[in-house]
């Protein structure tokens, strides 16, 4: 089978580049449609404003919360806000007790929620359970007032319970506080000890419990995710749910619970759910869960299943903290310094086009359209992740957006150099051209390698604006290998079979005279004798500079090959 002409690849290269451009083109114009995209990215906290919380934790008289929680909270709801796809927040301790945190745009109940949430899970056996009592009404239209709970009750259980489903938790002082508790009274912030009963409500407060002693925690819960529940065929039910998936220690827990609830009858067969001292569900035990693997079911809707499993998955707050005030705020920079930036890129690419026109002269358009390519995929990249994953562009984004304009520019220099250095050692142009292309990828793939990983590090290990600025980094050196590979090389490929560049005209930029080389014939090249001299010596040096390592070894060592052989000559 006949290989593929160099044009033939090159056509085809170009037709991958147009898939890739017009399927990230259809990707966005279907989710404007849609009504959640934009053509335009979102941007950050620094240049569009947003919204400040401050959080001020629940404490009891006496108490006081230490710097040690504060920076676990901050951790905590850090991954909980990136969870949710608001990128480029601030999160931050006030006076040693407070939490500042400050989203970009105005954030929805689910992402407060996410945010000032305990999330503190905890799985608790049901010993009883009822509707509550409705209130009576007097003759004169009052609402009769709850029973109040007789002080000299005796809380001790009459025998002591053999686990945590026995009924004998179920004090005549806990009965009497069962009887009383209203749910619409509901305070989530008063749980009481894991190894004691608890008397709480459904999160709608249509159920009222009496639920046994902690038997598994959440601090058990080793992944959690939210999706819609299956059947036993496979099919959807379109119920949202919560999937979890505990270590080792929950597992055995949750393995012998459910074991024991299976063989129980009545409300004691259900495991409830406790969410922040509410129950969100009690399913019953159809059989024993042994593989760690549970579900949360509910009335859950998309957004609400996934709040409950990034708390769920991140951990819960080692202490409560409520909402103490929420208002909107300035941008920090603003437009000025935005529009500031756009500026110092498009000088820098002014610059950029400007010296590849007079260094290349016409090749340097090439330089040109692949900047253009490359800016067109960034861009569209951009825009569809602040959409689809909440990605807001800060103006340290904005840097590194302009920092790979130099990136992707030294690829194609690196490239150019690589094509001219075989011209001057005597190529035709199509030679020149895939000779070239060998020596350059290489380098071009370990340059862009190194800034990749440096980008990589930065965005594991930095927080904040930080990150925007190592994700564009990151980001804009995956398209430089995209580009320069389905674009430059290709159009180089095509543009050396046009007469114009084939024949070295002099405002080419590829001119084997201009670069120390005279035509020979059938595309050959050899030294010229009538080029200055000086200007021989000057591109013989620009190649020995430009050589690579493995080239330099071989060179030397055909030298020290020839002087063997000529001192043994001699002798």
């Amino acid at each position: 089978m006949a290989k593929s002409s160099p044009a033939k690849k090159a056509w085809r290269s170009l037709t991958w580049l147009g898939v890739i451009i017009v399927g990230l083109i259809a990707l966005n114009t279907a989710g404007v449609l849609t009504g959640g995209g934009s053509w335009t990215p979102k941007l950050a906290l620094d240049l569009e404003g947003g919204t400040q919380i401050i959080l001020a934790p629940k404490l009891e008289s006496g108490q006081s919360v230490s710097q040690e929680q504060l920076n676990n909270a901050v951790s905590i709801i850090r991954q909980r806000v990136d969870a949710s796809g608001v990128s480029e927040a601030e999160i931050n301790t006030q006076g040693g007790q407070n939490i500042v945190v400050s989203i970009p745009g105005i954030p929805d109940d689910a992402t407060i929620n996410r945010i000032e949430s305990s999330a503190k899970l905890e799985f608790r056996p049901v010993l009883l359970a009822d509707a509550p009592s409705a209130a009576s009404v007097g003759a004169d239209g009052a609402a009769t007032p709850a029973p109040s709970v007789d002080p000299d009750l005796s809380s001790t259980p009459t025998a002591v319970p053999t686990d945590a489903s026995d009924p004998s938790w179920i004090t005549p002082a806990l009965q009497a506080q069962y009887d009383a508790f209203d749910c619409t009274k509901l305070d989530t912030s008063n749980v009481a000890p894991a190894d004691k009963p608890l008397v709480t409500c459904e999160t709608d407060g249509s159920v009222k419990y009496i639920l046994g002693p902690v038997e598994v925690s959440g601090e058990n819960v080793s992944d959690a995710t939210s999706g819609q529940e299956t059947n036993q065929s496979g099919a959807t039910t379109g119920q949202w749910v919560v999937n979890m998936k505990f270590d080792k220690t929950g597992t055995k827990a949750f393995a012998d619970v459910s074991t024991r609830l299976n063989g129980l009858e009545g409300v004691r067969n259900q495991f409830a759910i406790v969410l922040d001292g509410q129950v969100i569900s009690a399913p019953r035990t159809n059989a024993a869960i042994t593989d760690g693997n549970a579900q949360i079911s509910g009335n859950f809707t998309k957004e609400s299943s996934k709040t409950l499993a990034d708390q769920l998955k991140f951990g819960a707050l080692p202490i409560s903290f409520t909402v103490q005030s929420q208002d909107t705020i300035s941008a920090t920079l603003g437009s000025s310094q935005l529009l500031g930036g756009l500026i110092a890129g498009l000088i820098g690419l002014i610059l950029v086009v400007i010296y590849s026109l007079i260094q290349y002269r016409l090749l340097g358009v090439v330089t040109i359209a692949s900047l253009t390519v490359a800016a067109l995929i960034t861009y569209l990249i951009i825009t569809t992740l602040s959409w689809r994953e909440g990605y807001r562009l800060s103006l340290a984004g904005v840097a590194g957006l302009i920092v790979a304009i130099g990136i992707t520019a030294d690829s194609f220099i690196v490239y150019f150099e690589r094509v001219r250095d075989e011209l001057r050692d005597g190529r035709g142009l199509e030679s020149a051209v895939e000779a070239g292309w060998k020596r350059a990828l290489r380098t071009i793939l370990a340059s862009d390698g190194v800034n990749f990983l440096a980008a990589g590090v930065l965005f594991i290990v930095a927080v904040g604006n930080v990150k925007g600025f190592a994700l564009t980094l990151g980001l804009t050196t995956i398209v430089d290998v995209v580009v320069v590979i389905l674009f430059t090389h290709p159009m180089l490929q095509l543009l050396a079979q046009t007469r114009f560049f084939n024949e070295g005209h002099r405002f080419s930029g590829l001119d084997p005279r201009a670069l120390g080389a005279t035509y020979r014939g059938r595309a050959k090249f050899q030294p010229s004798t009538q080029v200055a001299t000086g200007k021989l010596s000057s591109a013989s040096k620009e190649a020995a500079k430009r050589q690579t390592i493995a080239e330099r070894k071989a060179q030397d060592l055909v030298g020290s090959s020839t002087d063997r052989f000529s001192n043994g000559k001699e002798s």
